[in-house]
């Protein structure tokens, strides 16, 4: 097995070197053994052919065994020129081209030979991905949430071997190579994912496409130009994340023509935001208001926490209400319960960031009626002047000339989170009522963001991964926040033929029930006497926390997925 390996690892080319280097240690021990002849016969010393090979393989591997020596000076002068020679290439240069040529590449070979390079034969259902990243990693915890078989595929042997380790489903296989989609059974899978760079994806989706037609294939894209590219190469949908990214931020912000805001849907089920300074509901408990109103009052949001709506929980100011319902039950919100002293606030919200995402929340704030102001330190980045303040972010007279000291929300735009929480911190500190918005790349850095006063935090990670997952549920799953998401699951056995009192999902869950699909159809808040039938679906709102409670009691729910 070890000869078989060797010989397997060690290259045509790296076999020739060692060679060379052998022959040039051998001919030097000869010449070495000869010339211990030569200088023994000088000095009067006869030895054999054997023992002058013995003296010099001793000598130049620094044994010395000191049985056989010179007397004269130029023997002594010898010995240490072949001590010399027998450190430098038995000791140094004899050990280093041994690891290099042979050790080495045996190892990596026997690496090869352990590393995964197929799926199993009966995987089907399955995601393919082509990275392993912030956005694949919080895929895969929600894949592994819902039951579904994964995959990561990777070029670099290194890191196959590591996230194997972890216990990361991944195998090795060049991306451009249609022979590591065939391992993949890539036919047989539900969703491919790719999310490298616009070449890259580009590459992935043509070599799929070679091999079938019918796998959803899902890129990401960096360019605009790249959006066409991708969808002639065969992309059966195109992610812009960063584009994403920015909606949601705008989505947010206070202000704008409408008194509750929609910060998300689903079906024909809208889930909005509205502050709770600004109705009338101010002062009342949960339970009063949930009675007063037509929406389903889910929770509030204080200081970037969403707590579930208890009965004796105050509405005060300072929360922001979540709300579920129709379009029609908003506007009878709206019209019903907007303080009449509410007057609307018309100064620009601070965005921090001219970046991609900076640009696109900008755009996104302007559809809402929403002016800005952008700070931008690099000068290339600055459009037009009444709308950008060029300057750096962490200097005060900057953020004043932006209007920080009047706006009602600053958004936060950076990609770099430590940056982040650094000028969250100084927001805070200017402003200790104003509404931070922030930008996560990492899901690890949420609590460090809300830590340091951020009220609302939205990660590029959770964001790409429910985007993706979107598309793998058919929209059956939404982040309307950072931890809080809709999501649609069937009816559980258990559940079946119960009144949604009698359920007690609420209660034992943490989740919310904001509707019910029957048939396709969506009855959108059902009332607690509403009974749970087979074959329907219930679509709940809820925390991470909450969703992870629902999917382990009622681990079947996820049957019918």
């Amino acid at each position: 097995m070890f000869l078989s390996t060797l010989v397997t690892a060690v290259r045509p080319r790296n076999l020739r070197s060692l060679l060379r280097f052998v022959a040039i240690l051998l001919g030097l021990v000869c010449s070495f053994a000869l010339l211990f002849q030569f200088l023994m016969a000088y000095e009067g010393q006869h030895h054999s052919i054997v023992t002058g090979f013995y003296w010099t393989l001793s000598t130049m591997s620094t044994l010395g065994y000191g049985d056989i020596s010179f007397t004269s000076d130029a023997g002594r002068l010898f010995s240490i020129v072949v001590l010399l020679s027998g450190i430098l290439f038995m000791l140094v240069l004899l050990p280093f081209t041994f690891i290099e040529l042979f050790y080495e590449p045996w190892i990596a070979a026997r690496a090869a030979s352990r590393v995964p390079r197929s799926v199993p034969q009966d995987m089907e259902g399955h995601v393919i991905l082509t990275f392993y990243g912030p956005v694949a990693n919080a895929l895969i915890v929600k894949l592994k949430q819902f039951n579904y078989p994964y995959v990561v595929i990777l070029p670099e042997l290194a890191d196959v071997l590591r996230l194997d380790d972890e216990g990361i489903n991944c195998i090795y296989g060049e991306l451009n190579d249609p022979e590591t989609y065939v391992r993949a059974r890539v036919e047989y899978a539900a969703l491919i994912a790719t999310t490298r760079s616009d070449i890259v994806n580009t590459s992935v989706v043509f070599t799929v496409r070679g091999l079938t037609t019918t796998t959803p294939v899902v890129a990401t894209a960096r360019l605009d130009a790249s959006v066409a590219i991708l969808k002639l190469a065969g992309c059966s949908r195109v992610l812009d994340l960063p584009d994403l990214m920015a909606n949601a931020l705008a989505r947010r912000a206070l202000g704008g023509k409408q008194f509750s805001h929609v910060i998300g849907q689903i079906d024909d089920l809208q889930i909005a935001e509205v502050d709770a300074a600004q109705t009338t509901l101010l002062g009342m408990n949960y339970q009063q208001a949930q009675f007063e109103t037509s929406v389903s009052i889910i929770g509030f949001w204080k200081r970037g926490s969403f707590v579930v709506g208890q009965p004796d929980s105050a509405i005060e100011e300072g929360t922001v209400l979540v709300m579920a319902g129709s379009s029609s039950q908003f506007r009878e919100f709206d019209a019903r319960y907007r303080a009449a002293e509410q007057v609307t606030q018309d100064q620009p919200v601070v965005i921090i960031g001219g970046g991609r995402v900076g640009r696109a929340t900008a755009a996104a704030l302007k559809r809402r009626g929403i002016d800005y102001r952008i700070v931008e330190q690099h000068q290339d980045r600055i459009g037009d002047p009444e709308k950008y303040v060029h300057g750096s972010a962490s200097e005060k007279e900057t953020l004043l000339l932006a209007g920080i000291e009047q706006a009602q929300t600053v958004i936060i735009t950076p990609h770099d989170d430590e940056t982040n929480i650094y000028l969250t911190i100084y927001c805070r500190l200017l402003r200790e009522d104003i509404q931070i918005i922030t930008r996560a790349t990492n899901d690890q850095s949420v609590s460090g963001l809300h830590r340091a006063g951020s009220d609302i935090v939205m990660s590029y990670a959770s964001m790409g991964s429910n985007a993706l997952f979107n598309l793998l549920q058919r929209s059956d799953l939404l982040m309307v926040a950072e931890g809080l998401d809709v999501f649609k699951l069937p009816v559980p056995t258990e559940l079946e033929d119960k009144s949604l009192s009698a359920a007690e999902i609420r209660e034992q869950t943490g989740c919310s029930v904001i509707g019910i699909d029957v048939d396709g159809r969506t009855h959108i808040n059902p009332s607690v006497d509403t009974l749970l039938q087979a074959g329907s679906e219930l679509v709940l709102i809820g925390t991470p926390a909450s969703e992870m409670a629902f999917l382990k009691r009622y681990p079947r729910s996820l049957s019918g997925k």
